[in-house]
Protein backbone atom coordinates (compact mmCIF):
# COMPACT_ATOMS: atom_id res chain seq x y z
CA UNK A 1 0.00 0.00 0.00
CA UNK A 2 1.61 3.57 -0.52
CA UNK A 3 1.78 5.27 2.24
CA UNK A 4 0.39 8.80 0.53
CA UNK A 5 -1.18 9.78 -2.83
CA UNK A 6 -1.59 12.78 -4.09
CA UNK A 7 -4.51 14.98 -3.02
CA UNK A 8 -6.58 14.65 -5.88
CA UNK A 9 -6.15 11.08 -6.01
CA UNK A 10 -7.37 10.59 -2.23
CA UNK A 11 -10.95 12.65 -3.05
CA UNK A 12 -11.41 10.11 -5.42
CA UNK A 13 -10.53 7.46 -3.04
CA UNK A 14 -12.88 9.04 -0.64
CA UNK A 15 -15.76 9.16 -3.23
CA UNK A 16 -14.74 5.81 -4.69
CA UNK A 17 -15.09 4.29 -1.78
CA UNK A 18 -18.39 5.89 -0.88
CA UNK A 19 -19.70 4.16 -3.76
CA UNK A 20 -18.47 0.75 -3.05
CA UNK A 21 -19.36 0.48 0.78
CA UNK A 22 -22.87 -0.55 0.01
CA UNK A 23 -21.28 -3.63 -2.51
CA UNK A 24 -22.98 -2.22 -5.64
CA UNK A 25 -21.66 1.27 -7.39
CA UNK A 26 -24.53 2.83 -9.11
CA UNK A 27 -24.50 4.27 -12.67
CA UNK A 28 -25.81 7.57 -10.74
CA UNK A 29 -23.44 7.50 -8.45
CA UNK A 30 -20.14 6.58 -11.32
CA UNK A 31 -21.97 9.94 -13.40
CA UNK A 32 -22.01 12.03 -10.48
CA UNK A 33 -17.98 10.97 -9.72
CA UNK A 34 -17.56 11.66 -13.36
CA UNK A 35 -19.13 15.55 -13.27
CA UNK A 36 -17.21 15.83 -10.23
CA UNK A 37 -14.44 15.33 -11.92
CA UNK A 38 -15.26 17.80 -14.78
CA UNK A 39 -16.80 20.78 -13.39
CA UNK A 40 -14.17 21.14 -10.05
CA UNK A 41 -10.91 22.74 -9.67
CA UNK A 42 -8.90 20.37 -8.09
CA UNK A 43 -9.10 17.78 -11.30
CA UNK A 44 -8.80 20.37 -13.85
CA UNK A 45 -5.73 18.74 -14.93
CA UNK A 46 -7.11 15.15 -15.24
CA UNK A 47 -9.32 13.62 -17.70
CA UNK A 48 -11.59 10.47 -17.72
CA UNK A 49 -8.65 8.14 -17.88
CA UNK A 50 -7.43 9.23 -15.16
CA UNK A 51 -10.01 8.73 -13.22
CA UNK A 52 -10.48 5.46 -13.99
CA UNK A 53 -7.20 4.12 -13.28
CA UNK A 54 -7.82 5.64 -9.77
CA UNK A 55 -11.00 3.83 -9.40
CA UNK A 56 -9.49 1.07 -9.79
CA UNK A 57 -6.60 1.66 -7.75
CA UNK A 58 -8.97 2.47 -5.04
CA UNK A 59 -10.66 -0.65 -5.68
CA UNK A 60 -7.99 -3.07 -5.18
CA UNK A 61 -7.09 -1.79 -1.80
CA UNK A 62 -10.59 -1.68 -0.74
CA UNK A 63 -10.39 -5.59 -1.81
CA UNK A 64 -7.29 -6.11 1.13
CA UNK A 65 -8.34 -7.48 4.22
CA UNK A 66 -8.68 -4.20 6.43
CA UNK A 67 -9.09 -2.66 3.17
CA UNK A 68 -11.23 -0.08 4.06
CA UNK A 69 -9.45 1.25 7.04
CA UNK A 70 -6.72 1.20 4.44
CA UNK A 71 -8.41 3.58 2.41
CA UNK A 72 -9.48 6.05 5.37
CA UNK A 73 -5.77 6.05 6.33
CA UNK A 74 -4.07 6.97 3.03
CA UNK A 75 -6.54 9.57 2.86
CA UNK A 76 -5.75 11.30 6.13
CA UNK A 77 -2.22 10.98 5.11
CA UNK A 78 -2.96 12.55 1.43
CA UNK A 79 -5.03 15.49 2.38
CA UNK A 80 -3.72 18.70 3.85
CA UNK A 81 -6.21 20.07 6.44
CA UNK A 82 -7.78 22.44 3.77
CA UNK A 83 -9.18 19.52 2.07
CA UNK A 84 -10.97 17.56 4.70
CA UNK A 85 -14.21 19.27 4.44
CA UNK A 86 -13.98 19.35 0.67
CA UNK A 87 -13.83 15.06 1.05
CA UNK A 88 -16.31 15.15 3.21
CA UNK A 89 -18.90 17.42 1.07
CA UNK A 90 -17.88 15.65 -2.18
CA UNK A 91 -18.46 12.17 -0.15
CA UNK A 92 -22.21 13.60 0.70
CA UNK A 93 -22.88 14.18 -2.97
CA UNK A 94 -22.04 11.07 -4.16
CA UNK A 95 -23.70 9.65 -1.16
CA UNK A 96 -27.23 11.54 -1.55
CA UNK A 97 -26.74 11.55 -5.61
CA UNK A 98 -29.74 8.84 -5.65
CA UNK A 99 -31.45 10.14 -2.79
CA UNK A 100 -31.43 6.87 -0.69
CA UNK A 101 -28.27 6.50 1.78
CA UNK A 102 -28.05 3.47 3.44
CA UNK A 103 -26.36 2.71 6.65
CA UNK A 104 -22.98 1.46 5.17
CA UNK A 105 -22.81 4.68 3.54
CA UNK A 106 -23.94 6.60 6.81
CA UNK A 107 -21.30 4.20 8.56
CA UNK A 108 -18.53 5.57 6.24
CA UNK A 109 -19.69 9.38 6.25
CA UNK A 110 -18.74 8.66 10.27
CA UNK A 111 -16.16 7.22 9.51
CA UNK A 112 -14.51 9.72 7.67
CA UNK A 113 -15.53 12.37 9.85
CA UNK A 114 -14.08 11.02 12.47
CA UNK A 115 -10.26 10.63 10.65
CA UNK A 116 -10.39 13.90 9.22
CA UNK A 117 -11.34 15.40 12.70
CA UNK A 118 -14.65 17.32 10.98
CA UNK A 119 -16.92 18.48 13.52
CA UNK A 120 -20.50 17.10 14.09
CA UNK A 121 -22.42 19.52 13.27
CA UNK A 122 -20.01 20.71 10.12
CA UNK A 123 -20.62 17.14 8.85
CA UNK A 124 -24.34 17.57 9.70
CA UNK A 125 -24.10 20.76 7.46
CA UNK A 126 -22.18 19.60 4.75
CA UNK A 127 -24.55 16.50 4.06
CA UNK A 128 -27.81 18.42 4.01
CA UNK A 129 -26.26 20.80 1.30
CA UNK A 130 -25.53 17.49 -0.64
CA UNK A 131 -28.84 16.52 -0.12
CA UNK A 132 -30.60 19.26 -0.69
CA UNK A 133 -28.51 20.01 -4.24
CA UNK A 134 -30.17 16.44 -5.47
CA UNK A 135 -33.59 17.53 -4.46
CA UNK A 136 -36.31 16.80 -7.68
CA UNK A 137 -39.00 18.63 -8.44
Amino acid sequence: MPTKIAPEEALIYAMVTASAVDRKISTEELQRIGSIVKELPPFDRYDDDWLVKEAQDCGKLLAKPDGLRSVLDLIRQSLPPHLYETAYVLVAEVVATDLRVVSEEIRFLDMLGGKLEIDKLVCAALERAARARHQKV
